[in-house]
């Protein structure tokens, strides 16, 4: 599969988007699941999350291959791809929808964070979740993870193909998260998609200015002849 580069100016627009908006738009490309189950934003201030995925896959640990000596040295998965992800990036791990121990911590997050790398999301937990809720740097898990992953985590492939909360995701597939959650657009779809999700979120703006001053939906919502033509006249207008 040939990646696709995202556009400044399209990355932008992903920024301005909300994951509802977009699971909308790739289900008329007839794309179902794209909307990562069971995971969740850490802090509600965090920005928008929009980066191209770089992944990292968990198998359930083993006594004799997990222990504290495994993070010795410089090529222990976990530490290798908190240290590769580039910056603009998401990472994205496959704790195998598996919570009870932690995918990260708070130092781990904070060197992605330091490196400008763009969030972070698994679908399993962190550890020192409520410092990480205070990083800036976009954060989604399932729940809060105080155990080490060696409890039950062995890390194992670096931006290879993964499942995180049932969904796909293929390193290099761009990864958007909002206040709601965490959405996954393949990656040769994203410049198609961005400015069509953006005009749509100009036009439920309007929508929604129009229902707050009483206006029925009908004819609205969706739009008529006679809407589209309003809605031309009030678009310059928002940004």
């Amino acid at each position: 599969m040939t990646l696709t580069t995202l556009t400044d100016d399209n990355r932008k627009k992903l920024k301005r988007v909300s994951t509802a908006t977009l699971t909308t738009a790739l289900f008329k490309r007839g794309f179902r699941n794209v909307f990562i189950q069971d995971v969740r934003p850490l802090s509600q201030k965090a920005e928008s999350m929009v980066g191209e995925a770089f992944t990292l896959r968990y198998i359930p640990a083993r006594e004799d291959l997990d222990h504290l000596g495994t993070f010795e040295g410089t090529q222990h998965p976990q530490r290798r791809a908190v240290e590769d992800c580039p910056p603009g990036h998401v990472m994205v791990i496959d704790s195998r929808k598996d919570p009870r121990a932690a995918s990260a911590g708070g130092i781990l997050v904070s060197r992605l964070m330091q490196r400008g790398v763009a969030g972070i999301v698994t679908d399993g937990g962190f550890r020192d979740s409520p410092e990480i809720a205070g990083m800036a740097i976009p954060a989604y898990h399932n729940r809060p993870s105080a155990p080490t992953n060696l409890i039950r985590h062995h890390a194992l492939d670096i931006n290879a193909p993964i499942a995180c909360g049932d969904v796909a995701v293929y390193p290099g597939d761009i990864i958007v998260g909002d206040s709601e959650g965490v959405c996954v657009i393949p990656a040769h779809l994203a410049n198609e998609i961005a400015p069509e999700v953006y005009e749509q979120t100009a036009y439920e703006d309007f929508v929604a200015e129009r229902v707050r001053g009483g206006q029925g939906l009908f004819g609205l919502y969706p739009a008529n002849e006679q809407t589209k033509a309003e809605f031309a006249a009030w678009r310059p207008g928002w940004s």
